[in-house]
């Protein structure tokens, strides 16, 4: 049995061999078919980009802090990982690896580490088993000879408090949340290492919004490498960049690569023979501790990310705000900066206003939901259909008057709930699901009413305080009886995440026409359009960190945004019922061939809309 203190006592007295963490990695490090693609031996001369940010991490290199805003799939956890074992192995000492929440901790341990480990004999002769008594090895925790390694998430502040540490590796910090009370998570981790002098800090991510990226502002804050290669037909050095990448119209299979120099175009398997000609050049001066790197994914190997793939992800994405994002993200690894919200007015949504009545189902919507905004006198509603890719129609709007604490005003909404809406097709719809605000007023008289309707797909939701929250979350039950337990069949309360609808639905709206586009009739006058671009994107700033939300204007009234993001939440909620690669499909097939509640054909009359409707 390996005894840990022997162990730490003997490696203390051995001298340290001059390796980086490319030359280690290269000599020792083994994939695993668990957590790689590719299994075997580690070869650096595969993602030749690597090896600078890779051995700025050994011990005895100037470098205390590397920033690495890369790609997805491109290699840079792997890189973390081989800075893992590097110390475990050849420069013992206290470290911290930090993920954004506890569970990606748990992944991290059990998917890559614990493989890393096995495969790697070197490694897996100084960590022992897990199950072995006394090992020292468990999900959160790995001693070796001479250190130990924590792992913990960013929503932990007690992890990231839990003892100095002289290395340190944060991977994916645009996804790590600030901690309440605590502040930025990455700055508490790295005072954990302010007490050593020959310290080694890993940040990596894809980087997210810009002005809001924590990687953005840690790589303009270093030395700004960009990973430069030579041209096949002229010679000459450049950074690949997006724009250049061009392709015949229609044709993402022709993509090639456009020389800034000579303008000569070259194919994708030129990158096996350019890439590790490649050298790293720094477009700011380096200031003696932080060297940052950025990768866009048109430098990935051959085999992983094609340029053809990059631009058939970019056709695919281009009408799609939120898909744009994406790519701009995770594939070009720059910050998106684009501000819908600014760019969405009254009088442009006015113009793009189509001919069709109020009520009325255009050509397309399969899916109907609504969204409740309770008020002190009366409930606002808006029903909302839906279609492929989530495009969106505005049926109706109107106001509901009646004080919500009374019955009538509730009596009235049944009727909206029972009502049988016309297609253009000769159809009829029903409601699928109705949200329905509990955050504000009457939340008692709210849960009353969903309570008797589960059934006819009512739901109470919430906004969400918490910034960047996803957009719809699990739910949870707010029924209880006398005894403090939740009852079987009671309330389950939605919380949603207003900003991020927001900002999808802005971004859509921008689109006139195609899959994800948001559609008007003459249900919507100007007041209505007034209330739906009634809140700004602003910039605020706490405690030093920028901070993006959405705030009303003055004397506004924005009941009909509440009402659409609501509607839209409930076209989130339903869609958790069906597959989501064939739900559009399989509700189109249903509504043509007459399918049961909530998407119903029948010979009945439908029943008076006009009854209900209060126009603007």
């Amino acid at each position: 049995m390996l005894n840990p203190y022997r162990e730490g006592f003997l490696e203390g007295l051995r001298p340290e061999q001059p390796l980086t963490v490319s030359e280690w990695s290269d000599k020792y490090r083994r994939l695993s078919s668990k957590a790689s693609a590719e299994p075997g031996l580690w070869r650096t001369d595969r993602t030749p980009y690597l090896r600078e940010p890779m051995d700025c991490l050994s011990s005895d290199h100037p470098v205390q802090r590397v920033v690495m805003m890369f790609s997805a799939q491109s290699g840079k956890t792997e890189a973390g990982s081989n800075f893992l074992g590097y110390v475990i192995d050849h420069a013992p000492g206290p470290m911290l690896c930090v993920q954004p929440t506890i569970e990606m901790a748990k992944r991290l341990s059990k998917q890559r580490l614990e493989s890393m480990i096995q495969d790697t004999p070197r490694l897996a002769r100084k960590i022992a088993p897990a199950r072995s008594r006394d090992s020292g090895n468990t999900m959160f925790a790995k001693e070796f000879p001479g250190g130990i390694m924590l792992l913990t998430g960013a929503n932990s502040a007690t992890g990231l408090r839990s003892a100095p540490c002289r290395f340190l590796f944060m991977d994916e910090i645009d996804a790590m949340q600030e901690i309440q009370g605590e502040g930025d998570p990455v700055s508490l981790a790295e005072r954990r290492t302010t007490t050593f002098a020959r310290r080694k800090i890993l940040l990596t991510s894809t980087p997210t919004v810009k002005d809001f990226s924590r990687i953005e502002t840690e790589f303009l804050n270093s030395d700004r490498r960009y990973y430069y290669v030579p041209c096949p037909a002229c010679g000459e050095f450049q950074h690949l960049q997006w724009p250049r990448l061009k392709w015949d119209k229609g044709k993402p299979e022709t993509a090639k690569y456009e020389c800034e120099h000579c303008k000569e175009r070259f194919e994708e398997h030129h990158k096996t023979r350019f890439l590790p000609q490649g050298e790293w050049r720094n477009h700011a001066p380096f200031d003696g501790k932080t060297a940052g790197f950025q990768l866009n994914g048109l430098y990935s190997p051959l085999g992983w990310a094609s340029w053809s793939q990059l631009a058939e992800d970019f056709l695919r994405a281009k009408t799609d705000p939120a898909a744009l994002r994406t790519f701009v993200n995770t594939r070009l690894a720059e910050t998106f900066s684009e501000d819908f919200a600014a760019q969405v007015n009254a009088d442009g949504l006015m113009a793009k206003r189509l001919q069709y009545k109020p009520g009325i189902c255009p050509e397309g919507v399969v899916l109907l939901t609504a969204g409740v905004d309770v008020q002190d006198d009366r409930l606002e509603i808006s029903v909302w259909g839906w279609g492929a890719g989530e495009t969106g129609w505005l049926i109706w709007h109107s106001k509901l008057q009646g004080d919500p604490t009374a019955v009538e005003v509730w009596g009235q909404l049944d009727q909206v709930l029972k009502t049988e809406w016309d297609t253009e097709g000769g159809k009829h719809l029903t409601i699928a699901q109705m949200a329905i605000d509990s955050g504000g007023h009457c939340t008692h008289e709210t849960y009353n009413y969903v309570r008797d309707r589960l059934r006819q797909g009512a739901v109470p939701i919430k906004g969400s305080s918490k910034r960047n929250s996803a957009a719809l979350g699990k739910g949870s039950k707010v029924d209880v009886s006398w005894r403090g337990k939740t009852i079987r069949k009671g309330v389950t309360l939605y919380m949603l995440g207003t900003d991020t609808i927001k900002t999808t639905l802005f971004g859509r709206m921008r689109h006139k026409e195609g899959l994800g586009s948001i559609n008007f009739g003459l249900a919507a006058d100007h007041e209505y359009f007034e209330q739906l671009t009634s809140e700004k994107m602003r910039l605020r700033f706490h405690r030093g960190f920028p901070i993006r939300e959405y705030v009303k204007k003055a004397s506004a009234r924005n009941e009909a945004l509440d009402c659409f993001v609501y509607a839209y939440a409930a076209m989130l909620l339903y869609s958790r019922r069906l597959p989501k690669l064939t739900m559009w499909e399989n509700l189109r097939e249903k509504l043509e061939s007459g399918g049961k509640r909530p998407l119903k054909s029948s010979n009945k009359p439908a029943k008076p809309v006009k009854s209900f409707v209060n126009t603007w």
